[in-house]
């Protein structure tokens, strides 16, 4: 097989959530599993942990759709709003809850169930609450699941307690037209941060898979992925270069490994010697198959970036192997 493996420890995914609906207790637990479950695959995720969480969120309608293909079943909330009447009837017709963030996504969703995202200080995708009533006038409050926002830094303490007090007065105006209607602020940040910020519930993502976001510890959870890569072939050092580059020392054997950045993996980030190919690195290692990748945030800091763009990228041309 000339593909990577990304090995995914499915127990672990399960572990992680147990210990979220611990904290959580009888509130909302809603697993995010946008960008096929941060690279971990979408549909084997959810079923793992569907008699853990109250529901599903992904970020497009597609990914809502695919799951139900896939024999989910529980509530299913799209991030992204619908941005024409096609999503609408997609959604409706794969029973999914859509998201409303203005009077004209209200007036589009129609008497389909949503979830009014209400901007709180991130500016993305949310109505203000002055906006807020109008919105609920071009609803029919018996169609709204819930309002919800989200934390644009959780880590900061006084720009998080700034988002809070917004989110309660708009969780406010909207109990006030349907008190079965529940609130959620926080995703993993939030979560970690605990007391006021979980509201009715909330949406748990990249804690799902062993990682916490920036500013906060994902102790007593487990990351689930291992990439793997194979060695394609072994060869003498005859001089020249490593890849493209020019050799600095003199080696014995080299051995030419199938990832490359191509595969998601960052081309000023060597896995061997000097830079990644496209679709190769070389090592003077001599292992028939490499563990490349066991700890998402220690190679993101290498990157310059974080663990949701290391775990999102490194399993595009993988073979997914599932430990259950």
């Amino acid at each position: 097989m000339q593909k990577t493996l990304s090995v995914i420890d499915l127990k672990a995914i399960k572990e992680n959530a147990l210990k979220i609906r611990k904290i959580l207790g009888d509130k909302f637990f809603y697993a995010v599993v946008k960008a096929d479950a941060y690279g971990h695959g979408a549909e084997e995720v959810a079923r793992t942990v569907e008699d853990i969480v109250d529901g599903f969120c992904v970020a497009i309608v597609d990914e809502g759709v695919a799951l139900r293909i896939g024999g989910v079943s529980k509530p299913i909330l799209v991030f992204t709003p619908p941005l024409d009447k096609s999503d609408v009837a997609r959604s409706s017709f794969y029973s999914l809850e859509l998201t409303v963030n203005s009077v004209e996504t209200a007036r589009l969703c129609g008497d389909n169930p949503c979830h009014i995202k209400v901007n709180t200080g991130m500016n993305r995708n949310g109505c203000n609450l002055a906006e807020l009533p109008k919105v609920l006038n071009a609803l029919d409050s018996d169609k709204i699941v819930s309002v919800y926002s989200h934390l644009y830094a959780p880590e900061n303490t006084a720009e998080s307690r700034k988002q809070l007090a917004l989110f309660e007065r708009a969780e406010k105006l909207v109990k006030a037209r349907n008190s079965n209607i529940f609130g959620h602020l926080s995703a993993s940040g939030g979560l970690l941060r605990g007391g006021g910020y979980l509201f009715d519930g909330v949406r748990a993502g990249i804690l799902l898979y062993g990682y916490a976001p920036f500013g906060f510890y994902a102790k007593g959870f487990r990351s689930a992925l291992k990439v793997y890569a194979r060695r394609t072939q072994v060869t003498p050092f005859i001089g020249g270069g490593i890849g493209y580059n020019p050799a600095d020392r003199k080696y014995g054997n080299l051995s030419v490994y199938r990832l490359g950045y191509a595969d998601g993996f960052f081309r000023g980030v060597p896995l061997g010697e000097k830079t990644l190919c496209m679709d190769a690195f070389i090592s003077d290692g001599g292992e028939k198959l490499r563990c490349v990748l066991s700890d998402a945030d220690a190679y993101a800091k290498l990157a310059g970036t974080i663990s949701y763009e290391v775990l999102t990228s490194v399993t595009k041309r993988s073979e997914r192997v599932y430990l259950r």
